[in-house]
């Protein structure tokens, strides 16, 4: 009760004071906006000199009312509009007389000369662009001290530390504005105790920090003396402001003399605050304690040591400092509540267990509530005193009370509940973030999923570097872990991650038999403080710990549904087993956990357990299931995968299966196939078959029955009807296997085609043998003939052209033995000009008859190539014949070779070319477009390019072609020379 009170009290003069506090500096700053001080931009200070007493200018500011006026450094001024000059106050009357823009006359005395005419200055506003930024820092303060306050309210030293920012707040924003009024006065004795108030307070605060617990009765109490001690120099500061107004000549050395005491008394001060930060750092005995004091000395040195070295000491000494590095000497204090925040905040820096019951933050709402709740009692006691007969005043002002007090219970009880949300908002992100949590963990039954969303999920929460998940092993007894997933563990232990799709389970050489939680005497949670120093261990659990490097280990207990008498002792906590155990390390920035985390975390680890748990089941189910789809898989990827169409009709003969080789033969998809009848599906021909054998048993067949499909294609194919047996062997419907074999039969009638054309060239081998006897004794008796009748003007040229025709009939047997002779596979040198020569002979009468004229262009310097002549006659005239069938209506046909750096020839047509589709397919064997040749054309057996591509290959050559639609097409032979050039 007594301390509830005294905690309303502070905070009630505390809200007091900061309101007031504030309200200063608000009408402090107004007034500062309305009213400038002026300034002749010039530093003076009083002539050591009782005969000719006045100032002399020390610094003159470029570009100011004194520079621009004229004045020097050294100029002695002696009076200011006619008005003698002594001390400082003396000049500070005359300015302020004169008043900002106004025109002042200072008389100059320059190097013992008086100068004629008075130097005229103009005055300007004093330069306040500093007091913006100050105030800024000032407000800075204040934010701090009561974010801190209100995040921090447990802390035994919140109300201190906040009293050092209220303090810097009014320092940094109360600045008087020589005015002289009642505020300005006011403002200038508050910057004045709270420049001496802050060292004093920042030196008491480093002074009883750490307040530790175990520290002796004894030893508290003679730090309880020596406290008081720290405050005399702050009174004596302020005393000695006092005594300076009182009876001391208001002077600018008095003032710089001031100036110097209060640097030197807040530098002495805060030096001996790093210095006593610096020895309770030193001895330190717990990690915890050693990071809130790392940042607490940090902070301290970063701040003192520019304020001292760049602002106090040249300030004290007189030394010139650039004006950039003076001002952020003096800036440079802002890093005190700054750095302290952050450790506060972010490292727990009053994290102890000496903690008030209740914090400064209900107390503030409880002092606010209270008074709202006296004014209402006013208010009302005012209503009833003037409304109420006499009689009845006293009983109706108890009654009222009682009334409002009532009301006002639930009200008080709202505005805690938003204190809590809006000044606590640590705990209520610790909350929110819990919940969130738990609601992902219920919704998620992916175990890996699981398992990365908590790795994910711990650091960004706690802020921790190292996650580690570990799973009981089911297969093992009880303590027997394995690391199932990780966040940040050492390079040994990530490079067994889950995109290697390497089993965790393989890391043998973790020991992890210190996590066994499900003992008896097992603790709610494991804590390393140091990893590498572990020796209570065995020694490769030692091993482990600090290769792991993890300083907790929390269970995640769930209820063990399998626990019965047999299996052993009871776990802690009744029939529970702990399925899982979280690892963590310490924070990003190297601190160990706070109590409130690791409250945290253990109540996470029960929800985490359970998801676990629940997730491990469903994998189970999952795996069976899998299992039952993989062999559903199985079977059905045997059907879709065999080159045989398969499909099944029900009794009533409706379709019920159609794997993907009946989709691909019948041009019809499964979709539209399934639950069709027979006879919508197949023609009437198939139908009549099919039910030929209905009532019949066993397997029946249909060789190579002509199968018409819907998009009217014929195909050829050997069906096999089947009965459909159940498990029982009851009918449920039947099988149709159909094998479709017209690829075979064209190859079956190609092949006899072929035959028949080896037959014809044996043939015709003999009859151009036959020929050419009598060709021969034709061409002789002709010749001779000639002779004799060479003087006969009418034989003679009859006889000539006998003969040629008789050479021209010798040429095309010879070609035709060329074509049809087999077995020769010698390769030699060859003109290949000579090899296109002869075969475009056996084709001349050809291409006269179709209208084709033919253009050759041969390179008569072309070099020999090493290859058959008679196969590569075959593939020129494949290719000639080919360009035949292509111009029925007559073209023109170029014929053409090249030696550049290869033999080449090319062969072009101005037929209706190559439809796209089929240029990758004309070399496959008995692919054709002649299957339907209009009249003149032959019939095509799809060989006669695959052959020549095989002839071509085997002279190491190349085959290319180009066509375009309705222009033509361009084969290009390509040949490797049989030698270089002299030339190459």
């Amino acid at each position: 009760m007594e301390t509830n009170l005294y905690n309303r009290v502070v905070a009630t003069v505390l809200g007091i004071a900061t309101v007031a506090l504030g309200l200063l500096a608000l009408l402090n700053f107004l007034q500062e906006a309305h009213y400038s001080q002026p300034d002749d931009g010039v530093v003076w200070t009083e002539m050591q000199s009782k005969v000719l007493p006045g100032l002399i200018a020390e610094h003159v500011r470029a570009g100011g009312p004194g520079a621009q006026a004229g004045i020097e450094v050294g100029d002695f001024l002696t009076a200011v509009n006619d008005h003698t000059i002594e001390v400082g106050a003396d000049l500070d009357r005359e300015l302020k007389h004169t008043d900002v823009y106004g025109k002042a006359e200072f008389s100059i005395i320059r190097r013992g000369i008086f100068l004629d005419t008075p130097v005229i200055v103009y005055l300007v506003p004093a330069d306040r662009d500093l007091f913006k930024l100050t105030r800024i820092i000032g407000l800075v303060y204040l934010a701090i001290g009561l974010y801190v306050l209100f995040r921090r309210w447990t802390a035994p030293r919140a109300t201190h530390f906040y009293l050092f920012c209220l303090v810097s707040f009014a320092l940094n924003t109360f600045h008087y504005t020589g005015r002289l009024d009642p505020l300005d006065w006011t403002i200038y004795w508050g910057n004045i105790l709270a420049e001496a108030l802050q060292p004093a307070l920042f030196l008491h605060f480093a002074f009883v920090f750490p307040e530790e617990s175990h520290r002796s009765h004894l030893r508290h109490r003679g730090r309880s003396r020596i406290t008081p001690i720290l405050y005399v120099p702050t009174l004596a500061v302020v005393g000695l402001h006092v005594y300076a107004m009182l009876f001391w000549q208001a002077t600018f050395a008095l003032r710089l003399r001031m100036d110097q005491i209060g640097i030197a008394y807040d530098t002495l001060y805060f030096i001996l605050a790093t210095v006593l930060f610096l020895r309770s750092y030193s001895k330190a005995n717990t990690p915890l304690l050693r990071q809130q004091l790392k940042w607490l000395t940090r902070g301290t040195v970063l701040a003192v040591l520019p304020f001292t070295f760049l602002y106090a000491v040249p300030f004290l000494l007189g030394m010139p400092v650039p004006s950039l590095a003076q001002k952020l000497g003096e800036l440079s204090l802002v890093f005190l509540p700054l750095t302290f925040s952050w450790a506060i905040i972010r490292y727990r820096l009053m994290d102890t267990d000496l903690i008030f019951k209740r914090g400064v933050a209900y107390t503030l709402a409880s002092g606010t509530l209270v008074g709202v709740y006296f004014g209402a009692i006013a208010l009302i006691t005012e209503l009833v005193h003037n409304r109420l007969p006499e009689a009845v005043r006293e009983w109706g002002l108890v009654l009222t009370i009682l009334i409002t007090a009532q009301l006002f219970d639930p009200l008080k009880r709202r505005f805690q509940t938003w204190v809590d949300q809006v000044f606590d908002r640590h705990k209520y992100d610790y909350r929110k973030a819990l919940v969130e949590f738990g609601r992902g963990l219920s919704s998620e039954t992916d175990l890996d999923a699981l398992l990365r969303s908590i790795v994910d999920r711990l650091p960004r929460t706690l802020l921790v570097s190292k996650v580690a998940v570990f799973m009981a092993d089911p297969l093992q007894p009880f303590g027997h872990y394995r690391l199932a997933a990780s966040h940040g563990l050492p390079p040994d232990l990530d490079a067994v991650d889950s995109e290697l799709h390497l089993d965790r389970s393989d890391l043998n050489f973790l020991d992890l038999g210190f996590l066994d939680f499900d003992a008896l005497d097992a603790q709610s949670h494991i804590f390393f403080e140091n990893t590498q120093q572990t020796i209570h261990l065995p020694e490769n659990q030692q091993s482990t710990a600090a290769l792991l490097d993890l300083n907790y280990y929390l269970p995640c207990r769930v209820q063990d549904a399998s626990q019965s008498a047999h299996t052993g002792p009871l776990h802690p906590g009744g029939h529970t087993r702990t399925i899982a155990v979280i690892g963590l390390g310490r924070t990003i920035g190297g601190d160990f956990l706070s109590s409130e985390d690791v409250e945290l975390l253990e109540s996470l680890a029960s929800y985490i357990g359970i998801a676990l748990q629940s997730a491990s089941l469903y994998r189970r189910l999952e795996e069976q299931v899998a299992e039952f789809e993989r062999l559903k898989e199985f079977n059905e990827n045997i059907v879709e995968s065999i080159n045989v169409g398969i499909l099944a009709v029900d009794l009533e003969d409706r379709i019920e299966s159609w794997n993907a080789q009946m989709e691909a033969m019948y041009a019809l998809s499964r979709k539209e196939a399934i639950g069709q009848p027979l006879t919508a599906v197949f023609p009437t021909e198939f139908i009549e078959a099919f039910d030929r054998f209905r009532h019949e048993s066993g397997v029946h067949h249909l060789y190579k029955f002509r199968l018409t499909t819907r998009a009217g294609e014929a195909r050829t194919a050997n069906i096999a009807v089947a009965p459909l047996l159940s498990r029982d062997f009851v009918a449920v419907g039947r099988i149709v296997l159909v094998d479709d074999i017209t690829e075979r039969v064209t190859l079956e009638a190609q092949l006899t085609q072929s035959d028949k054309l080896s037959s014809i060239g044996l043939l015709a081998a003999g009859v151009a043998h036959e020929i050419n006897t009598p060709l021969a004794v034709i061409s002789s008796y002709a010749q001779m003939l000639t002779k004799q009748m060479k003087g006969d003007a009418r034989l003679t040229p009859l006889l000539e052209r006998i003969t040629q025709q008789t050479f021209r009939a010798s040429e095309i047997a010879n070609g035709l033995l060329n074509f049809s002779r087999t077995g020769t596979t010698d390769f030699r040198e060859t003109d290949l000009n000579q090899v296109i020569r002869d075969t475009l002979t056996l084709v001349e009468h050809q291409f006269k008859s179709a209208r084709i004229s033919v253009v050759m262009e041969l390179d008569s310097l072309l070099p020999p190539i090493h290859g058959n002549s008679g196969k590569l006659q075959q593939v020129f005239l494949n290719l000639l014949l080919n360009a035949k069938d292509a111009m029925p209506q007559g073209g023109r046909l170029s014929i053409s070779t090249v030696a550049n750096g290869h033999v080449e020839a090319i062969i072009s047509d101005s037929g209706g070319g190559i439809a796209p589709e089929y240029l990758k397919r004309i070399y496959d064997p008995f692919f054709t477009t002649k299957t339907a040749p209009k009249p003149g054309e032959r019939r095509g057996t799809g060989l006669g390019l695959s052959v020549s591509y095989g002839i071509i290959q085997e002279h190491a050559g190349k085959i290319n072609v180009e066509s375009t639609v309705g222009v033509g097409t361009t084969f290009s032979l390509e040949f490797p020379l049989l030698r270089k050039s002299v030339h190459a």
